[in-house]
């Protein structure tokens, strides 16, 4: 989820725990479960500071070791340590559970956006995306809103989030019967498929498609449970030639393959060097694919300028590059 989304499950996760008799007996115990919670909700997403070394550390790491099960188990220890320290008379083990809880949950609910997370490690990198709630869903983020000014108008916060929960328990279930049978839909039209990927939007009954096939990529959208294919392209191994062999060394496009699982490549060759693009398909917006990787190499397969990331444009990507003009 987007960071807004956490914070306000932090709070709403501190409010739900004065239902702990334990916590609710301790002014010292309630005030430092409420910090755990709100710094639980949000200590797996520090990885966000590799942003301000480049993209391609950032599309690596995020979500990766610091949303692992190690992580899961040592941030709470750590917070609890630390607020422990500063509220003595609090109940530690209340603490610790509140705080865990917000870790834990910060980490599950990540799993169910298309991003996802690599919450199985050490034992597999895989990552664990099950597409079913966008990063920032605004049904989750303005029930927690709406349930915190309820809280800041009186009401009981115990039983004001235990019912906000109950919800989106329910929204949960509904979403994951609402994907369902857009793959349904999917496997009518692509009956033949390989791999299908359906990923969320920011409105209730559209969904982004990347599918593939054994000659063919599909990229579609579905609205209303009705799936459009809008663009197919043929599907083609990527070559083991030097060219490409080069490109893939480079950090931003292995950061990027690492990540990606359906794309397509590009190679083009100008005068005094070659550009080399992997695509990811599964983004299409108004028409294009913002989530890219690409590089440019001289004739001696020699890195001059890369890139990945999110570009909108044909001329912000040039911009990005300070490239040769292609």
């Amino acid at each position: 989820m987007d960071t807004g989304t956490h914070i306000v499950m932090g709070i709403a996760l501190g409010g739900l725990a004065t239902l702990d008799p334990v916590v609710a007996a301790s002014s010292a115990t309630t005030t430092s479960v409420f910090i755990g919670t709100i710094v639980g909700s949000q200590i797996p997403d520090i990885d966000t500071v590799l942003k301000l070394r480049n993209n391609a550390i950032y599309i690596r790491n995020h979500r990766g070791v610091t949303h692992s099960i190690p992580a899961v188990l040592i941030w709470p220890l750590l917070i609890t340590a630390v607020v422990y320290f500063l509220f003595p008379e609090a109940n530690i083990l209340h603490l610790w559970a509140w705080t865990f809880a917000a870790v834990f949950i910060h980490v599950f609910v990540d799993i169910f956006n298309a991003y996802g997370t690599q919450a199985l490690r050490p034992f597999t990198s895989k990552w664990v995306a099950l597409g079913v709630i966008n990063t920032f869903d605004p049904f989750i983020f303005t029930i927690h809103v709406v349930g915190i000014i309820i809280w800041a108008l009186g009401a009981n916060p115990g039983y004001t989030f235990l019912i906000m929960y109950l919800i989106i328990f329910g929204y949960y279930i509904k979403r994951y019967q609402a994907k369902k049978r857009v793959l349904a839909e999917v496997r009518k039209l692509i009956p033949d498929a390989t791999d299908i990927i359906i990923a969320p939007t920011l409105r209730f009954h559209q969904w982004r498609i990347a599918a593939m096939n054994e000659n063919t990529f599909f990229v579609g959208r579905a609205e209303n449970g009705k799936v459009n294919i809008l663009d197919r392209f043929r599907r083609i191994p990527v070559p083991k030639t030097p060219v490409i062999e080069a490109a893939k060394n480079d950090e931003n496009v292995s950061a990027f393959l690492s990540f990606s699982p359906v794309y397509r490549w590009e190679v083009d060759e100008y005068d005094n060097y070659y550009e080399v693009r992997f695509i990811d398909l599964r983004y299409r917006s108004n028409g294009h694919y913002p989530f890219v990787a690409v590089v440019q190499l001289d004739r001696d397969l020699k890195v001059i300028n890369s890139y990945t990331g999110w570009v909108y444009s044909e001329k912000k990507l040039r911009k990005k590059l300070r490239m040769i003009p292609g």
